[in-house]
């Protein structure tokens, strides 16, 4: 998930992601992927990025949505994350929908068991 807070932040200060990845010691391909969620920032880091925007974490921190992603194939089959085909869609899924369906079938599979009793 895009840090807005953070990405906001730091164009209200005229601060460029080439100035902030210098004063973090990191290429500013490594600062992008943290600005648009493709990689976590650390506690550490969030601390440094307060600092360096002059700000409370509070105002920046953005937490890290869980998600899972699914690659598949277009005869949609499930492959694995080592996958190097060209031909892939990818799903993200955040983690309270997969906890939501997680309960409901849960819920499900108590339903089967009390059905399955009373059968017999």
């Amino acid at each position: 998930m895009e840090k807005t807070k953070l990405i906001e932040t730091r164009k209200a200060r005229g601060y460029s992601q080439n100035y902030m990845a210098e004063r973090l010691f990191m290429d500013v391909s490594n600062y992008n992927r943290r600005e648009k969620g493709q990689a976590k920032i650390s506690t550490t880091e969030w601390e440094k990025l307060s600092q360096i925007l002059e700000t409370s974490i509070e105002d920046i921190f953005e937490s890290e949505d869980s998600c899972i992603a699914v690659f598949r194939d277009f005869k949609d089959n499930a492959v694995g994350n080592n996958y190097q085909g060209n031909n892939t869609i990818t799903f993200s899924v955040p983690e309270h929908l997969l906890e939501t369906q997680r309960k409901y079938i849960q819920k499900l599979e108590e339903e089967i068991a009390e059905l399955r009793r009373q059968l017999g």
